[in-house]
């Protein structure tokens, strides 16, 4: 994504550098549901950050291209992921912010209205979500009839505490304490992390960080990652919930550092000491089935292969071919470089 982005990442002119980074994180953030935009709101995007047109344009042109085209929209969810992205780059381009739950939630009416039923509400039930990162295990959520009452306590307590005379150590630690517990109530139903980020980010920025960068565009599965493994203990296998890999997030997105973001450096099993990584070819392939590996194995010969290609190798459907590519993205171990149609398959091996 950097590369579709990067002639207005490098502007000199500030509106047109601001927008451009705006919209990076918004399409970035779509990564934390395994969400992908099309190529239409990549040309929407270029078009709003040039000046050709505004956000209310830019979010008409959307809803209008999916208006004509609902035919072609599939299980993929690529409608939303446009539709979300658009109010996400809106949102953050606004100076409006308050401090509070009222507006916490509603960022995510906005954000998610027309697109969820449940926009803007305390979700009224339990949850629980498998978690690639747990080895299947959930996080322990809020639960659904304290839900308010949690999430009135954790702002109230946030707006009483002083900042002053902390190291920027003691601030960053506190910082991910407190987005990773506003995360854990979950007091969302569905597009719970995107809501969070884009709060989190505008509460930054009241803070005086500048936070809409690649950081964020580019390692949002991280992101929600560190938030899973900021609120999970299992004393029985050894595992206890640390902010330590949002701690390295954090320093990374706002004092500029350089901490390596893997996301299998997260995974409960451990990575480089784990039996199921190949430290030969630098892949790791922690709870990889072995169709995974095959596809991998095959990206890594050639990444412009295509699924049906692929498909042919190793004796499956196309459709199940898609299936490993969007889990093999989802742990961090490929990307899409330069879109679906001229595009290939990157292997990640640091």
């Amino acid at each position: 994504m950097n590369d579709i982005f990067e002639e207005y990442l490098r502007e000199k002119e500030p509106q047109k550098k601001e927008k451009g980074y705006v919209w990076h994180t918004a399409i970035g953030l779509q990564a934390v549901d395994g969400l992908k935009t099309s190529e239409y709101l990549i040309k929407t995007a270029k078009r709003n950050i040039d000046g050709d047109i505004t956000f209310e344009e830019a979010n008409h042109l959307i809803h209008s291209y999916y208006k004509e085209n609902s035919v072609q929209t599939g299980a993929d969810r690529t409608e939303e992921a446009d539709k979300v992205s658009v109010r996400i780059a809106q949102l953050l381009s606004e100076k409006s912010f308050v401090f509070s739950p009222a507006q916490y939630i509603s960022i995510h009416a906005q954000l998610f209205n027309g697109i969820y039923k449940h926009a803007g509400k305390i979700r009224e039930y339990n949850i629980s979500k498998n978690e690639w990162v747990l080895n299947g295990d959930t996080v322990m959520y809020g639960g659904a009839f304290d839900l308010k009452a949690t999430l009135d306590y954790d702002f109230s307590a946030e707006k009483e505490f002083s900042y002053k005379n902390l190291s920027m150590e003691e601030i960053i630690k506190h910082l991910a304490v407190f987005v990773s517990r506003l995360w854990q109530i979950h007091i969302f139903s569905e597009g719970n992390t995107r809501a969070t980020a884009v709060f989190f980010i505008k509460y930054l920025r009241t803070l005086g960080f500048d936070v809409t960068n690649d950081i964020f565009a580019e390692n949002a599965w991280y992101f929600r990652n560190a938030l899973v493994r900021a609120n999970y203990t299992n004393l029985k296998k050894g595992v206890h919930e640390t902010t330590e890999f949002l701690e390295r997030f954090l320093k990374n997105l706002l004092l500029g550092e350089n901490n390596p973001l893997r996301n299998r450096d997260l995974h409960i099993s451990g990575s480089i000491a784990s039996p199921k990584c190949n430290e030969r070819d630098e892949i790791c392939t922690l709870d990889c089935t072995l169709d995974e590996l095959a596809v991998l194995n095959l990206l890594k010969a050639d990444g412009k292969r295509t699924q049906k290609k692929i498909a042919e190798c190793i004796k499956k459907s196309e459709r199940t071919v898609k299936t490993i590519t969007s889990s093999l993205e989802k742990k961090g171990l490929i990307e899409r470089i330069n879109g679906k149609r001229f595009g290939y398959w990157k292997v990640h091996t640091d």
